[in-house]
C-alpha cells in the first residue's frame, strides 16, 4: 500500500484486506458503477495515479463545488485502486441515488470506439465489486448493483436509457450499458467472484436499524457524556442510517466487536424493505389518491420512516408505498 494527497493506493488483494477490517457506520444498499470519461487511458501514464485522482478532486471540488471528491473508489487500467471520499460519507454521483450507496469510478473512456478495458482492470472491478458486497452484505442484482445510463441525468427518475442519460459507465462497458448487458455480462461475473472467494460472508447479528437525527453525533467508547470520544471516529452525520447491537441506558452500541456508542435521544428507528411487486407505485402521500410520483422494481430496498394507514413512508422523503408489497428485511 501506498498513501499520498489523503489517498491510499491499494491492489485487489490488499483492497481485500483493507475493506473487511474497515469499520463503517453508515448503511450501504448500493453500489454505484461509472467510468471518468476523462481522464481516460491517454491520461495514464503507468505511475501517476495520485496525480489523476488529486486532479480529478480538484475539478469536483473547485468546478463543481462539491465538498470533496465525488467518488469512494477509482480503480485504474493497471488494476490499482485509490480510495476517495470518505466511506462514511453519501457519493456525489447519480442524482437522488446517492444516499445509502458507493460510488466506483473506472477510469478509462468505455464508450464503442473508446478505450479497450485491460484484462487486469476487468478483474480489479469485478473483484472489489464482489469485495464490497460481502462487506455490505449486498445481493448483488439490478436493483442493488446501479450503472449511471439507467437513470435520467435531470430528474435522476430512473428509466434505463429510455432518455436524457449519460452513457456512464460506458456504452461498451462489459459489452453494453443496458441492462440485459449487465444481466448477461456483468451480474454473472460478480456471482461468480463471490462464490468462489475463499472466505465466508458473515453476518452481522445486530439488534435494529437506527437513523441519526443530530447535525452531528459523537460516538463514545462508552454509554454516557462521561466516556471519552471514540479515537479515529469522526461524528455521525445526520440522516445517517447505523446498525445497533446492544442497547444500555438510552445508549445503543454501534460496533460489533469495538465499544463505540452514540446516544440514543438523537436518533430514531428505521426499517429496511424489500418491494414484492414487478413494479410498485412510489406516491406522494398515504393513498391511491394521492399522485404517483416514482416507481421501483422488485427486490430493491428501501429505508422505511414509518407505517400510516397501511402505508410506509420512506426515510426523509415525501414519498410512500402500499404496504402489502413490501417486505420488511
Amino acid at each position: 500500500m501506498e498513501k499520498k494527497f489523503g489517498f491510499l493506493k491499494m491492489n485487489v488483494d490488499e483492497f481485500r484486506n483493507w475493506i473487511r477490517s474497515e469499520t463503517i457506520n453508515r448503511s450501504v444498499l448500493f453500489l454505484q458503477q461509472h467510468h471518468t470519461y476523462r481522464p481516460d487511458y491517454s491520461s495514464f501514464k503507468g505511475n501517476n495515479h495520485f496525480e489523476l485522482q488529486r486532479n480529478m478532486k480538484h475539478h469536483h471540488v473547485v468546478n463543481n463545488g462539491w465538498s470533496d471528491i465525488g467518488q469512494h473508489f477509482s480503480i485504474f487500467p493497471d488494476g490499482m485502486i485509490l480510495t476517495g471520499r470518505n466511506l462514511e460519507k453519501t457519493p456525489a454521483c447519480i442524482k437522488g441515488k446517492n444516499a445509502h450507496s458507493v460510488c466506483i469510478e473506472n477510469v478509462g473512456n468505455f464508450d464503442v470506439g473508446g478505450d479497450v478495458m485491460t484484462e487486469v482492470q476487468k478483474n480489479a472491478i469485478i473483484e472489489i465489486t464482489a469485495a464490497l458486497c460481502f462487506k455490505f452484505e449486498i445481493q448483488p442484482d439490478l436493483n442493488s448493483v446501479l450503472y449511471h445510463h439507467w437513470f435520467n441525468l435531470s430528474t435522476g427518475e430512473r428509466n434505463n436509457g429510455a432518455g436524457g442519460n449519460k452513457s456512464c459507465p460506458g456504452s461498451d462497458f462489459f459489452g453494453g450499458n443496458k441492462v440485459e448487458d449487465f444481466v448477461r455480462n456483468f451480474l454473472p461475473r460478480i456471482q461468480n467472484a463471490m462464490e468462489t472467494d475463499s472466505e465466508e460472508l458473515v453476518i452481522d447479528d445486530f439488534d435494529k436499524l437506527v437513523c441519526v437525527t443530530a447535525n452531528r453525533l459523537n460516538v463514545r467508547t462508552g454509554p454516557g457524556t462521561n466516556n471519552r470520544l471514540a479515537t479515529g471516529i469522526a461524528p455521525l452525520d445526520f440522516g445517517m442510517v447505523i446498525k445497533t447491537f446492544r442497547e444500555q441506558g438510552g445508549w445503543y452500541k454501534v460496533n460489533a466487536i469495538a465499544e463505540n456508542w452514540i446516544s440514543g435521544r438523537y436518533t430514531r428507528d428505521v426499517f429496511k424493505g424489500e418491494v414484492t411487486a414487478n413494479v410498485l407505485n412510489v406516491r406522494s402521500g398515504p393513498g391511491t389518491n394521492y399522485a404517483v410520483v416514482d416507481q421501483f422494481r422488485k427486490g430493491q430496498n428501501l429505508i422505511i420512516e414509518k407505517e400510516k394507514k397501511g402505508w410506509y413512508k420512506l426515510n426523509f422523503e415525501d414519498k410512500w408505498v402500499s404496504k402489502p408489497y413490501v417486505d420488511l428485511v
